[in-house]
């Protein structure tokens, strides 16, 4: 067997391995969709925000909500806090970088939004700042993180800990999730406007 046939291998086992205990999340993943749909019914907006590979979760789920995932719907209000690099560069250089979503949920979150920090460790100290301003403006926090959550994890309504400390297994595991929101949330969302 070459090389790579034992890499695709070990690969592979490791994610089946960390999606099969995904079920174990069953309880905090169902709240976080809850709080998804509650807060799109009554007007509200999902802010989302974490840094590089999770920057490009939190963008990817913005268009699900924005665009669409799997069904033609209205736009739904959704925003990566990660996108507007004008505004990332002037905030970084004038209050530093571990400010960069604290002071977009400031002037863009109000009561009963949601703000979704994803962190693999949970210890990205800028997406904690953010969850923990939110916090104190009256919006409902959500954490994607893994491992043990870190800092991110107590600090949020919900947590969802992908039970992995391997960064590439925990962010396929991330995708899986919003996945999962954005099917929930159209599903519920357009049988309602039906009924």
């Amino acid at each position: 067997m070459n090389e790579a046939s034992v890499t695709f291998d070990k690969t592979l086992d490791e994610h089946l391995d960390c999606f099969k205990m995904l079920d174990r999340l069953r309880d905090p993943i169902n709240q976080a969709a809850d709080t998804l749909i509650s807060a799109l019914r009554a007007g509200r907006k999902i802010l989302i925000c974490g840094n590089g590979g999770s920057a490009s979760d939190a963008q990817h789920f913005a268009a699900e909500f924005v665009g669409r995932f799997t069904r033609e719907r209205n736009a739904w209000p959704a925003l990566a806090l990660n996108t507007d690099t004008s505004l990332l560069t002037a905030v970084a250089n004038d209050y530093g970088y571990d400010n960069v979503f604290s002071r977009q949920v400031e002037a863009l979150g109000r009561p009963d939004d949601v703000l979704i920090g994803i962190s693999t460790s949970g210890n990205s100290e800028n997406v904690i700042r953010a969850i923990r301003r939110a916090n104190t403006l009256g919006l409902q926090t959500i954490a994607l993180t893994g491992g043990g959550g870190g800092t991110l994890a107590g600090a949020t309504d919900i947590a969802v800990r992908v039970p992995s400390h391997v960064t590439a297994r925990i962010q396929e595991a991330h995708i899986f999730i919003l996945h999962f929101w954005a099917d929930t949330a159209e599903a519920a969302l357009l049988t309602s406007e039906d009924a």
